[in-house]
């Protein structure tokens, strides 16, 4: 613990001119007192930490006493500050490792680097979860973390929609998708890789056996693929509607998912006479078009199925009721 510490103190100090005792007692979540005693045992360990007395003093090292980085541009250094997701890092249990290596990264850098931490995070930001919504970090998150960093076979129980099943699973990638965790693997034997939310594991244990990654497996690229898959698959159904310019412009919002309805309005004829577009709509359900299509109000007139356009007639009555002729 103490030595981890120490180490931990001598980076701190390599990567800042010089630290007061209060700065490095709350770094290091010690006392001003243990600060002066770990300074004093670097000291004569041979780590030539010097104290500054006075008001304005504190620790620093001497002598040229640090690693160099010296292969690193400044654009080079700034992005390895980008390359992780403090809040993704938090939930999967990686923070204390994460911050670690920042601060080996930067004690290891050139003076004129030193700030490249600072320069990149005051200006880039990533905040995943979705707008109004309570982001939450599964609670077995950090388990199925630590198998995927170990290659480690797990038996999971699953809540699906056919009921809560029970399955060993080798896990080998982690996607978080607008603020939801989802995991990539693959049933042993089975040889296909499938996506599991998190949140839906009721419990993870973690075996004895590591199983042995397919190099050839490429998580981004899987992950793109099953996403597409899944967008297209829940459109079973269209309707047919005219748009005006207005609707044309907002129907890629109220639809989901935007890209097929931006293939089918690429896709539409000339618009007519008053100026309106008729288009083909990939849609969930009739009674998902319903409710989306609702908020283009007069910029849409459904044609098909009549269903729907019976639907939406009665909508318009009801709203002539409520707000006269």
């Amino acid at each position: 613990m103490r030595a981890a510490r120490l180490i931990k103190m001598v980076l701190l100090l390599q990567s800042r001119p010089s630290m007061t005792a209060a700065e490095l007692a709350r770094e290091l979540e010690v006392s001003e007192r243990t600060v002066t005693r770990d300074a004093q045992a670097l000291s004569e360990a041979g780590v030539p930490v010097y104290a500054d007395r006075g008001r304005a003093g504190g620790y620093r090292l001497i002598g040229g006493y640090r690693t160099r980085l010296t292969g690193l541009a400044r654009g080079e250094a700034e992005a390895l500050f980008l390359s992780g997701v403090p809040g993704a890092l938090r939930e999967m249990g990686l923070e204390d490792a994460a911050s670690a290596a920042r601060l080996k990264v930067s004690a290891a850098l050139l003076p004129s680097l030193s700030d490249a931490s600072r320069t990149a995070a005051q200006r880039f930001h990533l905040d995943a979860p979705n707008w109004f919504t309570e982001p939450k970090s599964p609670e077995l998150l950090p388990a199925v973390a630590d198998a995927v960093w170990d290659d480690r076979r797990v038996t999971a129980r699953y809540r699906g929609r056919e009921g809560e099943v029970e399955r060993e699973l080798e896990p080998y990638g982690l996607v978080l998708k607008a603020g939801v965790w989802y995991l990539c693997a693959r049933i042993p034997g089975a040889g296909s890789y499938r996506v599991y939310r998190i949140d839906r594991f009721t419990e993870v244990t973690a075996g004895e056996h590591r199983f042995e990654r397919d190099e050839e497996f490429d998580l981004p690229g899987f992950w793109e693929e099953r996403a597409e898959q899944f967008a297209r698959s829940i459109l079973r159904a269209e309707v047919v509607v005219r748009l005006s310019e207005a609707g044309a412009h907002r129907v890629p919002y109220a639809v989901d998912p935007a890209a097929p309805v931006r293939e089918a309005l690429a896709a539409a004829g000339p618009p007519d006479g008053d100026g309106w577009v008729t288009v083909t709509l990939p849609v969930e359900s009739e009674e998902v078009a319903h409710a989306q299509l609702a908020s283009l109000g007069p910029e849409v007139e459904v044609l098909a199925p009549e269903s729907l356009r019976a639907r939406f007639a009665r909508d318009a009555v009801r709203l002539a009721g409520l707000y006269g002729t």
